[in-house]
Order: C-alpha cells, then structure tokens, then sequence
C-alpha cells in the first residue's frame, strides 16, 4: 500500500499516512474550505489501512494548533473509525499533541479523548524547548 502524503497549506494540516510504520500523523492548522472534500480522500486511505494487517498496532499522532468546527466533526469521523478498528482487532494508539500554552488544543483534546472509550487517547503536552 502506498503511502499518502499531504503538504500543509495556510488553511489545512500536513498529512503523513505511512503504511509500513503503521503511523498516521496530522500536524498544523486545519480550517480549510471544505472539511468533507479535505479529509475525505484521507478517510478513504485510513478505512483501506485499517482493513488490512489487523491486529498490528497503529500510532496516531496529531497535533493541530487550530481547527474549526468542520475539521473537528472530521476529526470525531476519524476517531470513530478508529474505534471500530479497535474493537475489530487493531491496537490504536492517539497521541493529542498540543502546546502547554494552548489551552483551547488541550480542551479539544480532553472532549475527544471523552468520546472515545476504546482506543488509547494520551494527551502529550510540549513547550517551546520541546521543539
């Protein structure tokens, strides 16, 4: 499987999908015109992904400074399907990434890992000499 690689714009996250890691990761700011057309070939990789190789754990990192409302329904779609891999077989791992100063990051990350209840949901906090 090939892997998907998505550069950052102004408006939308960088996107690294690697098959053979097994590590989806989604960094940056995520507001783009379109949330549904944005995500939806990425969607459309991961419901792929996940089919196959099950039981073979997955790390997903993200790490988003800001995102607007449609990217966070989007973001409820992914954890959704990261869910049911999981309950179908496949360890998943989120790792929520977000500046100590942030506390809008921090608090979305908390109302995520709230509607999650099977997948491994670790809040990362990282400060300016982490970077």
């Amino acid at each position: 499987m090939e892997n998907l690689i998505i550069e950052a714009t102004k408006s939308s996250p960088s996107i690294r999908l690697d098959a053979q890691t097994r590590i989806l990761e989604i960094a940056g700011e995520s507001y783009p015109e379109n949330a549904s057309n944005f995500y939806a070939p990425i969607f459309a990789w991961i419901d792929l992904f996940l089919n196959q190789a099950i039981s073979t754990p997955v790390k997903v990192n993200i790490t988003l400074r800001y995102f607007n409302s449609s990217s966070a329904k989007a973001l409820m779609d992914l954890f959704d399907r990261l869910e049911k891999a999981h309950a179908d077989g496949t360890p998943i791992t989120v790792n929520w990434k977000y500046h100590e100063e942030n506390d809008s990051a921090m608090e979305c990350g908390e109302e995520f890992k709230e509607e999650t209840q099977y997948i491994t949901f670790n809040m990362v906090g990282f400060n300016d000499d982490d970077c």
